[in-house]
């Protein structure tokens, strides 16, 4: 059988940044990462030296605790991570979609899977320079070309002037791709804090500042967007 590896299973909470932004959602967090970025928040859910406090879980047993946590209320679910490309989905998926769940996914676009194609949206987000990584940008291709009829956005994470630069140059790239951008968080929460200080004031000064560059250069594809939950939960975990 199947099992996945999974930091947690959380919600209904709302969906904090891009595309689908407000939206009621149960999120279920996979368990490890092919990227380590400098400015990574969520080192629980990416560093192995978690992996204790990941469970091993069945297709059956996740989708039993969002149905648990959704009140058999069929809504959106976040697969989330780490980086949730690098495991198989879609035995969840197809769970899910039988009851009329849809699902939401966000990855940096490292890994393709055929199962792209059943997502509802697929996010997309390449790390800037800022993360450290580097992208590869025929797996990022592969990926647009696994989500198929799945509508496909992409969310680039800016810190600044070199990150701003360089999503503009894939922006141009894949100009048929809806983009969000979003200020970074430079204060990620300890892995092991359940409520951290955050730099709110940095965070909304980096978002003034996003939205002057981008209106000033006269860029006016981009959806400008902050995290919506760390405006309103700061780093809490779980929410």
């Amino acid at each position: 059988m199947n099992r996945l590896r999974i930091a947690e299973i959380f919600g209904p909470t709302i969906q904090g940044e891009g595309a689908v932004i407000g939206v009621p959602t149960v999120f279920v967090r996979a368990g490890g990462c092919d990227y380590r970025c400098s400015w990574c928040d969520s080192l629980h859910a990416v560093d192995s030296k978690f992996r204790h406090d990941w469970k091993m879980m069945s297709a059956a047993d996740i989708f039993a605790e969002v149905e648990h946590l959704s009140g058999g209320v069929p809504l959106a679910v976040s697969l989330s991570g780490g980086n949730p490309a690098i495991q198989d989905f879609s035995p969840l998926i197809a769970l899910g979609h039988a009851k009329g769940y849809r699902f939401v996914m966000e990855t940096q676009g490292s890994v393709a899977q055929s199962w792209f194609s059943d997502l509802s949206t697929l996010i997309l987000s390449p790390k800037p320079p800022s993360s450290g990584e580097t992208v590869d940008w025929a797996k990022f291709d592969d990926c647009i070309n696994q989500a198929k009829q799945a509508e496909t956005v992409m969310k680039i994470v800016i810190f600044d002037e070199a990150d701003y630069d360089w999503a503009r140059n894939v922006a141009a790239r894949y100009p048929d791709l809806p983009l969000y951008l979003q200020p970074g968080n430079h204060t990620p929460p300890p892995p092991e804090a359940e409520d951290a200080e955050i730099d709110m004031d940095g965070i909304m000064h980096r978002y003034e500042w996003l939205i002057d560059k981008t209106l000033g250069d006269h860029w006016y594809t981009p959806t400008i967007l902050p995290q919506l939950h760390v405006l309103v939960w700061g780093n809490k975990r779980g929410v």
